[in-house]
């Protein structure tokens, strides 16, 4: 079946970016927007379709509330301490940073936390010659 356009394997065609000469059969179409356009550049110019340009063309769902929320009643009861007693609760955690259990001796009634820690350092011996 005949077409209507030659083959153009021949076809010279220049670049709509920089205005190189090339074969029109290797100029590739930009697409910008999920959309080819009418713009055909050489293998220097091309570039992929930039996915910042597509924000806001799709919906974005992110919920962050929770549909008919309940209290956390099991604040006074959750963990056990140390000792096997009932501790402060769910949300108690423990931190520590630079030393690790609090920065003096003074903040353990505002911070109380068992992660304090020792170490201990040995005997070096060196020998020279």
């Amino acid at each position: 079946m005949p077409t209507k356009y030659a083959s153009g394997k021949h076809a010279i065609a220049e670049c709509d970016r920089c205005g190189q000469r090339y074969k029109l059969s290797e100029l590739k179409k930009l697409t910008i927007k999920t959309e080819q356009v009418n713009i055909k550049v050489c293998f220097e110019c091309w570039e992929p379709d930039q996915p910042q340009l597509q924000l806001g063309m799709y919906p974005v769902n992110d919920p962050q509330a929770v549909r008919e929320p309940r209290p956390d009643t099991s604040y006074a009861v959750s963990g056990l301490n140390a000792e096997g007693n009932p501790s402060d609760g769910s949300r108690v955690f423990q931190w520590g940073w630079n030393p690790v259990g609090g920065a003096s001796g003074f903040d353990t009634l505002l911070t109380p936390n068992d992660l304090i820690a020792a170490g201990q350092v040995g005997i070096v011996t060196i020998t020279t010659t």
